[in-house]
Parts: C-alpha cells; structure tokens; sequence
C-alpha cells in the first residue's frame, strides 16, 4: 500500500482511517449512471488499479446502475483488503426515465441499507451518507424521521458510521442532534463556495468534508480563469482543482471518479499538485 505517499495524507472518519485522495464509482456504471459498463472487464481492473496505488476510500450506492457499481466492487475486490473503507449513500432511488427520486421513507432506508449489504457483500456498511433534496440541490425538510430509522440501523450492527449528503448547515445539525456524524457530502468546488463557513466549521469538529462536481458549475469566464493557472503550470483544469480543494482545508477529501485507468492515474499526480500563495490568491477570486 501506498497510501502514506499519497497527496493530502490520510483522515480519520470516526474510528476509520482512509486516504483523502479516494475514488468515486458512479461512472463505471453505464450512460446516465444506468446499465453495466461498455469495458466490463476494464471497470475490474481500474478498481484493482485504486487498490494498488494505495487509495483506502471508495464512494459509491447502489442506485449507481442501480446496483452495477457495487457489483463491480465485490466481483473486483472481495473478499475486501483490511484497509479499505466503502462509503455508500441511501435516499434516492432511480426510475425508468433515468431520473433519482427520493427515497427516505423508513422502508425505503432499510431496503437500501440491505441491498447495499447484499450487493457488496457485507455484514456491516463503514459509512453510509443519507442524501437529501433532490437533482436541484438541498432543500428545506426535516431530516430526523430518515435519520433516526438510520440510527437505528446503526444500533442493529449493520452500519459503523453515519453522514449526510446535499444537506444544509441547518440539517446537519438537525442530523447532529441524534446521532454523531462524521461526513458531509456536497457540492462545492472552485466555483460554488457556499460551503466556506460550513466547511471550516466541521474542520473544528474533525468531521470530513467530501464535495461532488469538483469541476461542476464553472461559468466560462470562470473556466477560463482557471485554464489561465493551469496553462502556467503546466497542468490540467482538473488538476488545478483538485490541489486546490486539497489545500483549501484538511477535513476535505476528494473522490474523483473515471472509468479510465489513465485518468485515474492523472488525477492522483494532479491532486499532488502544490500551490503557491500568490496561486491560491489568484484562484480565489474566481468565486466572486
């Protein structure tokens, strides 16, 4: 394992220890994040290929296909490495039309939960992350009724951590409230800094900040700023990023995701990528 040498380090997400440099699974399902795979056989060996750089931290769900990603996993890599930590989400299901429809009533929550248990082939799930609001973003409703039925969950020994995804401040501490948690999960990226407070808040509480779209959002006059640095360093757009969102605080970790071995590999050289002030400087602006 390399996971000592990898950009960021490692983070601790309540009694678990993963790199922060981690991989997102949802695009090794197919188009749209349904149906298998084109490369069957190369969605295998990409996951294998995280494993042997060292990477600790997988992010997945089983409505990824639905259920395609997390059967890719367990058929790649089961019986699984001590070190390794899969992250899953519940709260949303997929319909015919390709589309993610809530799915946080108690029923639903515990057929995820134990879809994802059969699916990956576990006993017990490291972390599992409750999505709410929908493909808009978060939105204003009460998290307790589909976070308490995951407590309970929790209690039964069928999941170690609990988090929450595409939530707001207010629903975090809603969650916090019940139950501890020790992931957020949102959208933020270069761009799309809502989550400045938020972030530097759950830093003081060690919680882990994971952001989705680390390239989502950008306006042109935005892309171009950021084309700009990365010209200058001889780097790409996505690396630039991804070096900033590691340098921006310690409790982010990042899961970019590719169906394609290089890419992977270009993204984890990427995130090594080392800012200067005046470089941070220069990207921050591009917010506002």
């Amino acid at each position: 394992m390399l996971s000592a040498s990898l950009p960021g380090g490692t983070w601790p997400l309540g009694d678990l220890t993963v790199t922060r440099f981690g991989y997102g699974a949802m695009q090794l399902a197919g188009p749209g994040v349904m149906g298998p795979p084109a490369d069957h056989d190369g969605a295998l060996t990409l996951l294998r290929e995280v494993i042997d750089l060292g990477i600790t931290h997988i992010d997945t769900a089983d409505a990824y296909g639905p259920r395609v990603t997390n059967q890719l996993i367990r058929e790649a890599l089961h019986p699984y490495p001590e070190a390794l930590h899969i992250v899953t989400k519940v709260g949303a299901t997929r319909d015919q039309q390709g589309g993610w429809p809530p799915a946080r009533q108690p029923d639903d929550l515990r057929r995820a939960v134990h879809e994802n248990l059969e699916t990956l082939g576990l006993e017990a799930l490291d972390l599992v992350n409750l999505r709410l609001g929908n493909a808009e973003g978060p939105q204003p409703e009460s998290v307790a009724e589909a976070f308490e039925t995951l407590v309970e969950l929790q209690q039964q020994g069928l999941i170690r951590h609990l988090g929450v995804s595409n939530a707001t401040a207010d629903q975090i501490a809603e969650a916090q409230a019940i139950a501890p948690i020790v992931c957020v999960q949102n959208m933020y990226n270069l761009a799309y800094r809502q989550d400045d407070e938020l972030i530097d808040m759950l830093a003081e509480q060690g919680i882990a900040y994971v952001p989705f779209f680390p390239l989502g959002g950008f306006s042109p006059l935005q892309s171009a700023a950021l084309s700009t640095v990365a010209s200058r360093l001889d780097a790409t757009p996505m690396s630039v990023a991804l070096a900033w969102l590691l340098q921006r605080s310690p409790n982010i970790l990042l899961i970019p995701g590719t169906s394609s071995t290089t890419h992977l590999r270009e993204n984890l050289a990427g995130a090594g990528l080392s800012l200067s002030d005046k470089e941070l400087d220069e990207l921050d602006k591009i917010s506002h």
